[in-house]
């Protein structure tokens, strides 16, 4: 049961009060000869159903699930062709892990804004910051890796000045919204230089984590052409003719995390999304004035019942005050 009254609870009390004394204690109703004390009664009930219909009880209604609307949620991820390495659970590609696990993070932080960000040569807005869950899974599905043959390498940290402005402009517009950044990649540098650390100041991100897929004995990759053609064929290593194998870099992915001050997970089929998760501040960013009026429109209100008692109880006072008016008339008329 809650309540949400239309006034202040100490001026509802003194209406209330205010109301009763004039229904028992007015001299002029007390003087005239005959009053019925049921009528007493029935303006006292009126005033009391009145009074608690005023604070407007209720119960849960259908069920509001808002609980962290009020966050931007981004999903940066790895689309380099290392990415469809088929080491993820019994012999699936990365990005189906990814994908898992970027619905299950939706599904845990309901109503907030979701963004994917993926990167490989370039860094790319796949979907600007929207709450239609159905886009982000849309945006999840479509993730493929770049066309190998045009590969030339591609940086751990390659989405870092995309991402930084990004949330720096979130910053700017909605201040008072909470920005999480998930990281989705198996750590492989295959630039030939050394990957640029993430420099986004601390500030603007306020959780979420760096979540690694792969495995130390790594897996063989599906040639890709295009972004849209899957071969059977698996790409080569040309210094040794055989199958090539993408192994996680377990350390490139924590000090991804120490750089944006996340916490680093390794992911496997199965794993419970509670870890991930585990660090938004949803007291602090979990509540907007938006959701509270979703929350009230959530509310099953309970006052309505009692104005129809309202209504029934007038119904029953005007029907007595028309009976009495006539019976009064009837006597005056015999003793004409």
């Amino acid at each position: 049961m809650s309540f949400l009254p239309v006034a202040p609870w100490p001026v509802l009390l003194v209406l209330v009060v205010a109301a009763l004394a004039a229904v028992w204690w007015n001299p002029t109703s007390r003087s005239v000869p005959g009053e019925s004390r049921s009528t007493h009664w029935r303006l006292t009930a009126v005033v009391l159903l009145l009074g608690v219909a005023a604070v407007r009880p209720a119960v849960a209604g259908e069920q509001v699930d808002t609980t962290a609307a009020n966050l931007n949620v981004y999903f940066v991820v790895d689309t380099t062709s290392s990415i469809i390495a088929e080491d993820y659970g019994d012999g699936a590609p990365r990005v189906s892990g990814v994908a898992s696990d970027i619905a299950a993070i939706a599904e845990a932080l309901p109503g907030a804004r979701y963004s994917v960000l993926t990167f490989d040569q370039a860094a790319r807005v796949r979907l600007p910051l929207t709450t239609d869950t159905t886009a982000l899974d849309a945006a999840v599905e479509t993730l493929l890796p770049e066309s190998y043959e045009a590969s030339r390498g591609t940086s751990v940290s390659e989405a870092n000045d995309r991402l930084k402005t990004l949330l720096q402009q979130a910053d700017a517009r909605t201040p008072e919204r909470g920005r999480v950044v998930y990281y989705f990649g198996d750590g492989e540098q295959t630039a030939p230089d050394a990957p640029a650390p993430f420099d986004i100041d601390r500030s603007l991100v306020n959780g979420g984590a760096v979540l690694g897929y792969g495995t130390a004995g790594g897996g063989r990759m599906k040639a890709t052409r295009s972004r849209f053609d899957t071969s059977n064929d698996y790409i080569k290593d040309p210094a040794t003719g055989e199958d090539a194998r993408s192994v996680i870099s377990e350390d490139t992915l924590r000090d991804i995390g120490t750089q944006l001050g996340l916490p680093y997970l390794h992911r496997e089929s199965g794993d419970p999304i509670a870890p991930a998760v585990a660090g938004v501040d949803l007291d602090r960013f979990g509540t907007s004035e938006q959701i509270e009026k979703q929350k009230v429109r959530g509310r099953r209100e309970l006052y309505w019942p009692l104005l129809l008692g309202v209504a029934g109880l007038a119904a029953w006072e005007v029907g007595a005050g028309v009976t009495a008016l006539l019976q009064t008339r009837r006597r005056k008329g015999t003793s004409r």
